[in-house]
């Protein structure tokens, strides 16, 4: 096996991504239209330019900068800004100011002008649309975004929250991340960000993992002295590592083809990753063992977000998520529960995760005492549509007994074949 490359791709990185567009652009904002601040500097000898704050240049003003200037605040509704302007300029530029030995001419915010672009209709389903993934190149969740949408533009992200902000700040057109395993259980972080931010859930699919022991060239297993990978990838290959007598130290990393890329990259000849065989072949490593998971029908079912929810149907099997919190204790779940029974619906998962802003619930109203009940918000997936009226009155229903309920999205089942991968 030929050796490749190991330098990492450009991604998405947290450090990066929320000083600059945090600051920069609006919160909620869209692509066509943008604030902008125009600063021209007038140097001897040098041309004005304008920059936006997409970092793209826009271009001199030359001769027509006062038509230039009135046309852009026509569209902002500063007409009378503008004329004010125009008369100090033809009074003595009285209006320039020095910064940093240079005279600046500052203009007030104004919006980019739409284009045809910005009027065209959206991509359609899975066609060239940026879709962002934690990991790197070769990691599982790589493979679900092109499973999910074939056409796509993988985007790699160094965490799981930069990839919820990359579709927020409009880097991204969706995300696919990870939400439970068939071995090792839920991604309990995904399950918080879900509920932090306002993505939508727009569809599910499900890949089956298929864990490898990767090395550098040359080395046996009994050089090993460490195995790294995703926490998931070590639980679901715990059993299988023992039988394979290896007595070594194993460590958590961020995802599992990161773990290959860091072996590589650092040429640690004592160091092995658990990671795909794609992952293999794009980090120039060898498959010391194959198919090393501890069940061969091991799967990970990833949901992709988008920004706005799609329509939901009743001529396909739908799934719809939701997400609930109670202020009368675990008493009330059984009631909640009962209005999908009473319908037929069956639920698909239930997973409590601990309500933050209220921990602990105490012993009596006075809140003395001591601590009786932690907090819990319960998300929730049950198989039907929003469009389905025994959903709605199901919903309705659940939110006399609840004092928090949100819909997180209602999607098309994942009804793709699945056979076991080879063992």
């Amino acid at each position: 096996m030929q050796s490749t490359s190991t330098s990492r791709p450009s991604g998405i990185n947290l450090k990066s991504l929320n000083p600059i567009f945090r600051s920069k652009i609006p919160k909620y904002h869209h692509p066509g239209v943008v604030k902008r601040v125009i600063s021209i500097q007038c140097q001897k000898g040098q041309s004005r330019t304008a920059s936006n704050n997409h970092g793209a240049a826009a271009g001199g003003v030359g001769a027509n900068r006062a038509d230039w200037q009135s046309s852009c605040a026509i569209l902002a509704g500063k007409v009378a800004v503008v004329s004010q302007q125009q008369e100090k300029e033809t009074s003595g530029d009285s209006n320039l100011s020095a910064v940093n030995g240079h005279r600046t001419l500052e203009l007030v915010p104004l919006p980019k002008p739409l284009s045809i672009t910005d009027l065209s209709p959206a991509p359609m389903h899975g066609s060239q649309l940026r879709v962002a993934y934690q990991g790197v190149p070769g990691a599982y969740s790589e493979a679900a975004a092109g499973k999910a949408y074939p056409n796509c533009e993988a985007i790699p992200c160094d965490q799981f929250e930069v990839a919820f902000q990359a579709v927020e700040l409009w880097l991204a057109d969706r995300a696919v991340l990870p939400v439970e395993n068939s071995l090792g259980g839920s991604i309990h972080r995904n399950y918080d960000l879900l509920l932090r931010h306002r993505l939508h859930i727009v569809g599910e699919v499900q890949l089956p993992v298929h864990h490898c022991l990767l090395a550098l060239p040359g080395v046996r297993t009994d050089y090993l002295a460490r195995v790294i990978s995703h926490p998931q990838a070590l639980a679901q290959c715990e059993h299988t590592l023992t039988k394979l007598c290896l007595n070594v130290t194993r460590e958590a990393v961020d995802d599992t083809a990161g773990a290959a890329e860091f072996v590589a990259a650092n040429n640690l000849r004592d160091t092995a990753a658990i990671a795909s065989a794609r992952a293999a072949d794009l980090y120039g490593l060898q498959i010391l063992a194959d198919g090393i998971q501890d069940d061969s029908g091991n799967v990970t079912r990833f949901v992709m977000l988008a920004r706005e929810p799609i329509v939901p149907r009743t001529d396909r099997p739908f799934k719809t998520s939701i997400v609930f919190a109670h202020d009368k204790g675990t008493s009330v779940l059984f009631k909640v529960l009962s209005a999908f029974a009473f319908r037929n619906i069956s639920l698909t998962k239930i997973e409590s995760r601990p309500h933050r802003n209220r921990p602990i619930r105490l012993v009596d109203d006075a809140n003395v005492g001591t601590a009786k009940h932690f907090e819990y918000m319960f998300y929730v997936d049950f198989e039907a549509s929003m469009a389905d009226t025994r959903a709605q009155n199901a919903l309705a229903e659940v939110q006399e007994f609840t004092s928090f309920l949100r819909v997180l999205g209602s999607y098309p089942m994942d009804m793709t074949p699945w056979s076991p991968p080879r063992d």
